[in-house]
């Protein structure tokens, strides 16, 4: 970590749906590291609210926020805000498929919470200190498809959704009806069945079956 960065506690906030989480992340950084936790939120209206008002140096925030709202819009709209908080992202959702749009929507790293502490700590530091971290994992991936032609694997067509497209994949995948779907994303009944088509489309799914069977494949076999 950089001089300035260890000279003073650092200030961070934690945006997260878990509270038990949350604690045991907040105590594992006070024992660990130089830091003042000035807040905590759940979702992304209180996490902007933090944020403007505090300024910390960094959030740790994760994907899927209370009421199925995403972080990656969290990190969207501090990016919109030009924010100066750096974001690192901590979240149980599958690297290989969500790394990468984090990065893309402003994040400054990304890391799972099966990860061990120590390699969590060096994630913060190497943020804090301006750089982007991410696993090796992600890197060679990053490499491999600047240098060669995407694979054919599970994950193909699941790269070709937009993050709001992938949203409404996740829920269809966990059981929510349209209507469930919209109320939860603020969106009209018809815009989610535009996004449901579009998926339908993406992925060459028949019917609304299928798309149901692979949402909810996806789901059991990632935790997404």
């Amino acid at each position: 970590m950089s001089n300035s960065a260890a000279s003073k506690p650092f200030k961070v906030v934690i945006i997260e749906d878990h509270p038990m989480f949350r604690e045991h992340l907040a105590q594992l950084l006070v024992r660990e590291m130089s830091v003042n936790i000035c807040g905590e939120a759940d979702n992304i209206r209180d996490a902007l609210a933090l944020i403007e008002k505090e300024k910390p140096d960094i959030a740790i925030v994760d994907i899927t926020l209370r009421g199925g709202s995403s972080g990656l819009e969290l990190i969207k709209d501090l990016k919109t805000r030009e924010s100066p908080t750096a974001v690192l992202v901590l979240s149980m959702h599958d690297e290989e498929l969500y790394a990468e749009r984090a990065l893309r929507a402003g994040a400054r790293g990304y890391i799972t919470k099966n990860e061990a502490s120590t390699e969590l700590l060096k994630a913060i530091r190497a943020v804090l200190d301006g750089e982007i971290y991410a696993s090796q994992r992600v890197t060679a991936r990053l490499l491999q498809r600047m240098t060669s032609k995407r694979g054919t694997n599970e994950l193909a067509g699941l790269e070709t959704l937009a993050d709001r497209e992938l949203e409404v994949f996740n829920m269809l995948g966990r059981g929510k009806s349209t209507k469930e779907i919209a109320q939860t994303l603020n969106l009209g009944d018809s815009t989610v069945e535009t996004y449901r088509a579009r998926i339908k489309e993406k992925l060459q799914l028949r019917s609304a079956a299928e798309l149901y069977l692979r949402a909810g494949q996806w789901v059991r076999d990632h935790g997404a």
